[in-house]
């Protein structure tokens, strides 16, 4: 991690120079004030950066999970796809309000339209599938845009048991046919079935302005 820590700092501080990468007057007088009071580096910022981002899609993956599971029990697969329909976004997006950070799942086998990757997210997740293809595991990434007042954190999402393979498996096996129809219903132009274990489903994606993190520390 601290390899990975020099490296993103080391690039940050070359790219400072550039014109995009110019910071706003106000986060950086903001910025500035709060690392002069409280001494802090970059370093420190980008750590505590990388720390939030995993805590916040940790609680987030956790209030999903939770809340799905609930759904099955009550409704069976199938008519819990109704419930992810209208509220996954949603409890996502509750979680991102709560910390004041923008929070997403991205996929480019995307069930929800929504879901796609737009911008600086598209690469990232390009490059995770890459890896994913060559058998690599790729690790949580952070990097500056929006000319340095924010922090992008991504994480890989991994498909990590056979219970989501019952929404996004193979049709005829673990897919059964009324959730299969489901889909069909919900989400005509679904990319999400056909994984396995361990299979890249996509990614997290979390907007963390920097003047929130200095605010932690």
């Amino acid at each position: 991690m601290k390899k990975i820590i020099t490296i993103l700092v080391a690039s940050i501080s070359l790219s400072s120079c550039e014109p995009r990468d110019r910071i706003s007057k106000e986060t950086f007088e903001q910025v500035n004030e709060s690392m002069e009071v409280k001494r802090l580096t970059e370093v420190e910022i980008i750590e505590e950066a990388m720390i939030w981002g995993d805590s916040i899609t940790n609680e987030a993956q956790a209030q999903l999970m939770a809340a799905l599971q609930k759904a099955i029990e009550e409704k069976g697969t199938a008519e819990a796809l109704e419930f992810c329909n209208v509220n996954a976004l949603s409890l996502v997006g509750e979680v991102g309000e709560t910390y004041g950070v923008e929070i997403r799942r991205v996929s480019n086998s995307n069930r929800n339209p929504q879901s796609l990757p737009t911008g600086e997210e598209k690469e990232i997740l390009e490059a995770y599938e890459y890896t994913a293809e060559s058998g690599g595991k790729s690790d949580p990434n952070i990097q500056k845009i929006s000319g340095g007042d924010v922090f992008l954190y991504t994480k890989p999402i991994v498909i990590p048991s056979g219970f989501c393979l019952s929404c996004h498996g193979e049709a005829g096996k673990e897919l059964d046919e009324s959730t299969f129809k489901k889909l069909g219903e919900l989400y005509p132009d679904d990319k999400a079935i056909g994984h396995k274990v361990g299979d890249l489903r996509g990614m997290w994606s979390v907007k963390i302005p920097k003047k929130e993190v200095v605010k932690r520390l």
